[in-house]
Order: structure tokens, then sequence, then C-alpha cells
């Protein structure tokens, strides 16, 4: 079987079976190995590679999560497109549980993380618009039964793995935030700084902390809710994933364009 493919998902939490008839393939990095193993299968006559984002065993916390592997042996395998669901918080009482958002927007509120492939050199990429805006008009596009994603929003990316306060979450709607997570930064600069598209579909599992009552977070409540919500979004990603253009003609795909690289990329 051919272990080469063009798109990839990263996958959160509960999203660990996304593939059928898929090939296993382990890929080794410069910056240590991915959190798995890597499974390729075709997809509507797409080959695509899934990484779970935590490991099938969940042993990754969001700020150890080896996210500059995960990027490089996707663009090793061949990805050039990738489709990012997660599990975030709601800032707006309009964006409930089991509410789908496609955000345009980053805010990162992350430390510590190596966000970076480039140490050396003078390498700035562009990154005003995070996510690819071909990824985001075909994610808008493939409804499937009662899921219509929100389109636009901004995901503010905390460092976790505690949740928000309730005067963070005020704060973070204060500055614009739609939703919050915990993984979409660095991975999102990442993939930038390959050159890769990159697109983030959100699946809202709570209200955050400050946002309308006494509810606090729970880890229980977030599993549950992506639990629920797993068999809809897979069928937003596969359908996604055979509508992704085979050309790619969007900023991402010339980001590296007139600068010079202290390595070679895969």
């Amino acid at each position: 079987m051919n272990a080469a493919a063009e798109i990839g998902v990263i996958g959160g939490s509960g999203l660990y079976a996304l593939l059928e008839d898929a090939e296993e393939v382990e890929v080794s990095t410069p910056y240590g190995s991915p959190s798995d193993p890597i499974t390729v299968a075709d997809v509507g006559g797409r080959r695509v590679a899934f990484l779970p984002r935590h490991g099938r065993d969940h042993r990754y916390p969001p700020h150890k999560i080896p996210y500059r592997a995960n990027l490089w042996a996707l663009r090793a395998l061949g990805v050039r497109q990738i489709l990012a669901p997660c599990a975030v918080g709601g800032l707006r009482p309009e964006l409930g549980p089991g509410t789908f958002v496609v955000p345009d927007q980053l805010i990162d509120r992350t430390s510590g993380r190596a966000q970076t492939f480039y140490d050396e050199g003078a390498v700035h990429v562009s990154f005003a618009d995070p996510y690819c805006p071909n990824g985001r008009a075909v994610l808008l596009k493939a409804r499937q039964a009662d899921v219509e994603p929100v389109d636009g929003g901004a995901m503010v990316v905390i460092e976790g793995p505690r949740f928000s306060t309730r005067a963070e979450s005020r704060w973070f709607t204060s500055i614009g935030g739609s939703v919050v997570n915990m993984t979409g930064h660095p991975e999102a600069v990442l993939a930038r700084e390959l050159a890769l598209c990159y697109t983030a579909i959100a699946l809202v599992t709570d209200l955050d902390a400050g946002v309308e009552g006494d509810h606090g977070v729970t880890q229980e409540e977030v599993f549950r809710v992506f639990g629920e919500n797993t068999v809809r979004l897979r069928s937003v990603l596969l359908a996604a994933v055979t509508q992704l253009p085979t050309v790619r003609d969007c900023p991402c795909a010339t980001a590296l364009d007139g600068i010079k690289l202290p390595f070679d990329l895969p």
C-alpha cells in the first residue's frame, strides 16, 4: 500500500478511528517521534493521513504534544493540506455545546512551547490570517445533516492543562475571542512555516467558566460532549476531504517564497 498522502487530519479527543482500512506508518523526524504512528487510507479517491494529536491513549497533555514532529512527519508523507478538528469552550452564550465553528483568527496565550522550526536565520512568515481560506470555504460548505458551522471567530489558545478562571474567560471575550482551546497553537503557525494549508474546525463542548451562570468547566463534560458529537464531526471531515482543491492557489502554498531557509524541507 502507498504510504504517501496529500491531505492530513490531526484529530483531537475521541476521534481516533476516523479512517477505515488504513495502513499504519511510522515516521521519524529531526524533532523526535510524532504523537503516534500515522494511519493512511483512501477517502473518496484522496490519500488521507490521520494523526491523533494526543496519542491514541491520550498520553500527551496539550503543553507536551510534539507539535513540530507532528507537522514535519505529515509533510514528509506528502501532506500539503491539513484539517484540524478540536474541542473548544464557547466564549459567547450563542456558541453553546454542540456548535461547530470554523475560526478565521487566533489569539496565542500559550507560554514555553516550541513554536518555530527556524531557530537560526531570519525566517519570518506571514501569519495575519492563520487559516487557509480555501480550506475554510470547503468546511463551511461541507454541511452534513444537522451540522451548519459558524463562519468565523477568534480562537484563544491557552497553555493549559487547567481550564480558565472566570476572570480570564471574561477577559478573553472582551478582547474579541469566540472560543477557547489548548492545542490550536503552535500547530497553526508550524503548518504555515512548512507552507502547509491548515484549517481548524472547532466543536464547542461547553460554555467557558465566565460566560454565564455559576457553572465551571469539567474534563468529564468536555469528553462527554465531544463523544456525543463525534459522528457529526466525522461526517463533516470526510465530506470536506473529498472537496479540498487538488491544486493549491492559496497564500499558504507560497508562504515561504523569497525566504532563504536554513535547511531543506521534506
